[in-house]
């Protein structure tokens, strides 16, 4: 998982694919349907992540690391730790100006840097994640499908 944007777009649970238990600390969704859309499972650009995307209370939504594509041992984040379950999306709000975008932060495991991002659902199956410092100009969108597939042991995919 590297290269392009910070990890985070190659850097959206698991309840029911056997893989990891259930995040159970995760609040129920919000009711407005931009967010709604961006809830669920998704599998990155490069078809080497997927992120576990659901409300994570307070009116905000967040997305966990949850399935990796590699070999050998659980890549591991700049703070040693496993990134098997890295909460990486955090913060994520409905954007006052653009019905349907929600605006929040994206952790890249690889150096520890938290950047502005923003997240949305132009049609069924597709979220579009645009990571950026200061502006939204000055960044990169990667596009992640819905991801129906299975999950292993260790955040491990197929």
């Amino acid at each position: 998982m590297r290269g392009g944007l910070p990890r985070l777009a190659v850097a959206a649970g698991i309840i029911a694919l056997g893989g990891l238990p259930a995040m159970a600390a995760w609040a129920a969704p919000a009711n407005d349907t931009g967010i709604l859309s961006t809830l669920g499972l998704w599998e990155t650009q490069e078809h080497d992540g997927v992120f576990d995307v659901r409300s994570c209370g307070g009116g905000q939504i967040c997305g966990r690391l949850v399935g990796m594509r590699y070999t050998g041992e659980v890549p591991k984040a700049k703070d040693g730790g496993s990134e098997c379950g890295l909460l990486m999306l955090t913060g994520f709000t409905p954007d006052s100006e653009e019905a349907g975008r929600l605006n929040g932060h994206i952790l890249d495991p690889d150096t520890g840097r938290v950047y502005h991002a923003q997240i949305w659902s132009p049609r069924e199956g597709v979220l579009k994640l645009r990571g950026y410092i200061g502006i939204p100009l000055f960044g990169e969108t990667h596009t992640w499908t819905r991801y129906t597939g299975t999950i292993g042991p260790r955040c491990q995919m197929p």
